[in-house]
């Protein structure tokens, strides 16, 4: 098999991490990882030595747009995926009223450099992109809605959203080849509870015999997939995506409302914790908002990509919590 030079940005992210992971697997594969490690989860030595320290993965600790104006030169590439974005429903918060211009600019550079290489470029969007969807349910068939209460997450969704389809137009007018991932609700090891995501912090919580936090009555409803499984998804589109469509990468077997995962939590650890009801607007202040209920049909990535996911709740919340516990231990 030739030699395949591969770029990814955000790649020692939590999703790119994993990404990553699968595609050294492939010898054949040269790596480059673009990260300035804003959002990533991991120690990055503790990481490249828990890989061996590859020969096939070299790296540069900066900004996309740092990347692009000194670094990308003299470089050539063949795919290219396009992780690196702020994230999360506390971690966007800090970014309001520069999320836009930094998600399009930077979905921009992708497609200038995927156009100058001749590379395939897989965007990793994300779900919030429908807005809720049907009463929850997302299909990549449905209107993309915009909400009309202005928060911070509408602006992230937004940005992607207008990503998405300068990216697909791209594909229309010019040579450019790619494809897009839209994630539902990724969990699994390595995330952090930092950027207010639940399923770390139900854990941590269940595991010091805490109570659970639960945001509101808990009845937002969600289909976690395990981080894995989304970046087999993410490489699947890379390999066999068309050009200028979207995929949902989200197992919708895995549908619950948080109330119902927090209570999963504590069956499957046996943790004594209880159950707290919270606002979480009196922990992380008034721009905070709950996503849309959200949950995917699948059938698209699953038809044309042959994606199959196969980890239930339980799996991710073992797996996660094996995690945790190893890295306190640490």
């Amino acid at each position: 098999m030739s030699k395949r030079r591969i770029l990814v940005t955000g790649g020692f992210g939590f999703i790119g991490s994993y990404v990553v992971e699968e595609l050294l697997a492939e010898p054949t594969n040269h790596i480059h990882v673009v990260d300035n490690l804003s959002t990533s989860p991991i120690d990055l030595s503790a990481y490249l030595k828990l890989q061996g320290d590859p020969k096939n993965l070299k790296y540069d600790i900066c900004s996309v747009e740092e990347y692009c104006q000194n670094k990308a030169k003299n470089k050539h590439f063949d795919q290219i995926y396009h992780l690196a974005s702020v994230v999360g429903p506390v971690g966007v918060l800090p970014h309001a009223g520069k999320i836009v211009s930094a998600i399009i600019n930077d979905t921009n550079r992708m497609m200038d450099l995927g156009l100058r290489w001749n590379a395939k470029v897989v965007d990793v969007s994300t779900s919030e992109v429908y807005g809720g969807g049907r009463d929850g349910y997302c299909s990549e068939k449905d209107f993309k809605v915009i909400q009309p209460k202005v928060t911070v997450r509408l602006e992230y969704a937004v940005g992607k959203l207008a990503s998405e389809i300068a990216l697909i137009n791209t594909t229309r007018v010019t040579s450019l080849v790619a494809s897009v991932v839209r994630p539902f609700n990724v969990a699994g090891p390595r995330q952090s509870g930092k950027g207010g995501f639940v399923l770390p912090r139900f854990i941590a919580q269940a595991l010091a015999t805490e109570p659970l936090t639960v945001y509101g009555k808990g009845d937002m409803i969600r289909a976690f997939t395990h981080v894995k499984e989304i970046a087999q998804g993410v490489i699947l589109t890379m390999e066999r995506g068309l050009n200028g469509e979207a995929y949902n990468i989200g197992n919708p077997a895995n549908k619950t409302s948080i109330l119902e995962l927090a209570r999963r939590v504590i069956a499957v650890l046996e943790s004594k914790s209880e159950i707290s009801f919270v606002d979480p607007k009196t922990l992380f202040g008034p721009l905070f908002e709950e996503a849309n209920d959200k949950y995917p049909d699948a059938d698209r990535a699953m038809m044309e990509l042959g994606w199959r996911p196969s980890r239930g709740i339980d799996d991710i919340i073992r797996d996660t919590a094996s995690y945790i516990r190893t890295n306190r231990k640490a």
